[in-house]
């Protein structure tokens, strides 16, 4: 069954300035979600870790190791927030999607936000403009001017067209893996509507895409998060 988002057309009947309120709904949910498991895992600390507080710090120590494998702890350490926000919310954007679904009417207002790719491209966009800041803040301005001309000045036009298709590339491949994700979970869904029979064999078939779909947001998120540990690494980095 298909479904629509809950769009709110914009007062000046410009598409791109339209309002997906499913959108804005999740990507409150997902804060939410994110705000509550930093707040319970950081609560009552204990020198012997358990529970919510074990997950913050497996996943700090998880980060630190991104970071150190990109660029020096020293120079690295000021990303350690940046890292371990993207990599929570991305994955918990990743999965709520996955789990279950929620429409109202012929308007699916419950989904992984990260299955639309105006977030996503907003995420990367976001990203790269982080890149830039940093790289200005810690080389200055006319030495990191001087690293679109390096090794050679008529690679300026190239490095110009890096920064576009790293945006493009780092939002588009999160939004495709979990959009192509979403779309197959409808369409098992769809099947399972059809009769008894149709709903007892598409069961298996939705676990063990569920279950697949999870490991896929995991992965994403990772991804996305090392990218992006990269490109700033690649502007703050001296070599670079």
């Amino acid at each position: 069954m298909e479904h629509e988002a809950p769009i709110v057309e914009s007062a000046f009947g410009i598409p791109w300035l339209d309002f997906n309120l499913s959108n804005v709904f999740m990507i409150i949910v997902v804060s939410a979600i994110v705000f509550i498991i930093a707040v319970i895992g950081s609560r009552n600390l204990q020198m012997k870790p358990t529970g919510m507080q074990n997950f913050l710090e497996w996943a700090v120590d998880f980060v630190k190791g991104m970071i150190g494998d990109t660029m020096d702890w020293k120079t690295g350490k000021v990303f350690l927030p940046l890292g371990l926000t993207l990599i929570t919310y991305i994955l918990v954007s990743n999965v709520v999607g996955v789990i279950t679904v929620g429409v109202v009417g012929d308007n699916l207002w419950w989904k992984s936000p990260t299955a639309d790719a105006t977030l996503t491209l907003t995420l990367s966009g976001m990203v790269i403009v982080l890149t830039h800041y940093y790289g200005v803040k810690v080389k200055g301005v006319k030495e990191y001017g001087k690293d679109y001309i390096r090794p050679l000045p008529f690679l300026l036009p190239l490095n110009i067209i890096e920064e576009f298709t790293n945006t493009l590339t780092l939002g588009l491949r999160l939004f495709g893996n979990l959009y192509a994700g979403e779309i197959l979970l409808g369409l098992i869904v769809s099947m399972a509507q059809l009769n008894v029979f149709a709903f007892i064999g598409s069961a298996i078939p939705m676990m063990a895409w569920q279950g697949f779909s999870l490991f896929i947001g995991a992965i994403q998120a990772f991804i996305f998060t090392m990218l992006t540990m990269v490109y700033i690494s690649h502007k703050v980095n001296p070599s670079h």
